[in-house]
């Protein structure tokens, strides 16, 4: 196991006050992580706007669950297999594009009937969970950036971050040091995640709450995402892009 995280005595108040930067910095890592639309926000999008906030939180959750697994699998250098063994990643990639086609339909299919079902049903969000989690977890791209970004916030070591700006950046060197591989970061990238997780599904229920037609709109635009990407991860798992 690679011992990156620095689990070092307490800090003192000044410490904490240092290591602002570096939660910041893990919260804005988290939501890059989180935010961009795709597959994930397209589940958790369609069960908020069909089933209520917690089921898009619950959808949410599976998807940060996952992370949470690829990021302990990172820590012991298990995601590197996934790298290393192309037939592997293009297994994961037919397995999620089929997956998505199915989750697809079944978006279709809602926006068709658009069942009344009670917002906050146990079996819904638990339906919500399960479909993120497994496409999650069928995801190499997700794999890709444990492998990548995530080694990198996982060593530890300090990033200079408005340094590298242009012109600016040497007036600017030492303002915004981010550690990392330390745990405030971790803490703040998680949290980050939590805070889209929690925030997007409330945004797509007010917003439905507002027009009524909302729901079965995100039910198609979901079922469109899915499709175009379980199209594209066949593609690929196939060779041809």
């Amino acid at each position: 196991m690679h011992h990156w995280l620095p689990f070092g005595p307490v800090l003192a108040a000044g410490g904490w006050l240092a290591l602002l930067p570096t939660a910041v910095g893990g919260v804005v890592f988290g939501l890059a992580l989180a935010a961009p639309p795709g597959p994930m926000n397209a589940v958790i999008a369609e069960e908020s706007a069909l089933r209520g906030w917690d089921a898009g939180f619950a959808a949410g959750l599976g998807a940060m669950t996952a992370d949470a697994c690829f990021f302990v699998l990172s820590l012991v250098g298990v995601t590197a297999v996934v790298r290393e063994t192309p037939t592997l990643e293009r297994g994961m990639l037919a397995v999620g594009g089929l997956l998505m086609l199915w989750f697809a339909y079944g978006a279709v299919a809602d926006a068709n009937a658009l069942s009344t079902v009670e917002a906050g049903d146990v079996d819904d969000a638990s339906r919500g969970f399960r479909k993120a989690l497994v496409l999650a977890l069928t995801n190499p791209y997700q794999v890709l950036f444990w492998l990548t970004v995530g080694v990198g916030l996982l060593r530890p070591g300090r990033v200079d971050v408005l340094s590298e700006l242009p012109v600016v950046g040497a007036d600017a060197a030492g303002l915004l040091v981010v550690r990392t591989g330390h745990p405030v970061l971790l803490a703040g990238l998680f949290g980050g995640i939590a805070l889209w997780i929690t925030g997007f599904p409330a945004a797509i229920v007010a917003a439905r709450r507002r027009v009524e037609r909302l729901a079965p709109a995100v039910a198609w635009a979901s079922a469109a995402v899915l499709a175009g990407s379980g199209l594209l991860f066949l593609l690929r798992a196939a060779g041809s892009v």
